[in-house]
């Protein structure tokens, strides 16, 4: 199940999405994300469907990757599902005591769950589909107007890359304690929950002392190679806007445009 992670990983490649400049990709990620809060009718939704399953295979990364970076979601997914189940309106098709399942109910559970699918996964495609560094000067070119309230652009954007990218290091470190406390005879798969949650006890303790001997080795190996970012900072790859970035902001502008017409056009659901 740890190993099934695969938020925060990158997968080189040559696909359209990948050739995409990273500040492109991170504005499209948002407006996409955007849009799918936006529909609010089951064409709408289907569309958003489609749409995802497009990107993916564009991209050329395998359905079976995208697919693990839903599966540590599946509880929180079934939970929201479940949630949104009882608050539908109309005739109950189901009641227990003041507990009551209706088809909007049901409608807007499928509704939310399906949203959340399509949102984690247009969000994995743009770590799968981007590389640390273009991250980092995508997000530092993009916070830029920031400068004006002094604020250290250039440390949030590399906090913030160097934390994501660290996800992948830190499940494969707690892959190998619990391997080896298995080795041991611990037992972490059995019994309550009481039970499990002190089982990792033994694992969070050396993946903490882990994490931060990673992080300082990270942090003398950036001062050995006297590293200094933000301004005077020179950057080996110039960031530029291709015709393909412009294209694909229009067709995700005029994407959005027809998800709006659909909510006047058919019955919305939530």
């Amino acid at each position: 199940m740890i190993t099934d992670i695969t938020i925060g990983q990158y997968f080189p490649g040559d696909s359209v999405v990948h050739k995409l400049d990273a500040r492109m990709k991170i504005i499209l990620t948002v407006m996409l994300i955007v849009a799918i809060f936006i529909c609010k009718t089951l064409p709408s939704l289907a569309v958003i469907v489609v749409a995802t399953a497009v990107l993916v295979l564009v991209s050329k990364i395998p359905f079976k990757t995208v697919l693990k970076s839903i599966k540590p979601l599946a509880i929180i997914i079934a939970f929201t599902a479940v949630l949104n189940l009882f608050y539908g309106k109309g005739e109950p098709l189901v009641q227990i005591w003041k507990l009551k399942i209706t088809q909007s109910g049901i409608m807007t559970a499928v509704f939310m769950a399906i949203r959340i699918i399509t949102l984690v996964v247009i969000s994995s495609l743009l770590t799968y589909t981007t590389s640390p560094n273009e991250l980092t000067d995508g997000l530092e070119r993009l916070m830029k107007p920031l400068k004006i309230f002094k604020i250290d652009v250039h440390s949030i954007s590399m906090t913030m890359t160097i934390a994501l990218r660290f996800i992948p290091t830190l499940i494969e470190e707690i892959d190998k304690i619990m391997s080896a406390q298995k080795s041991r005879g611990a037992d972490m798969e059995s019994g309550g929950i009481i039970h499990r949650a002190k089982a990792l006890v033994p694992v969070l303790i050396p993946l903490f002392i882990s994490a931060f001997r990673r992080a300082n080795d990270l942090a003398y190996a950036m001062e050995c190679r006297c590293y200094r970012g933000g301004d005077g900072r020179t950057k080996m790859k110039i960031m530029k806007f291709h015709a393909r970035d412009y294209i694909s902001l229009a067709a995700v502008i005029i994407f959005i445009a027809l998800l709006v017409s659909f909510n006047f056009i058919f019955t919305k659901v939530i």
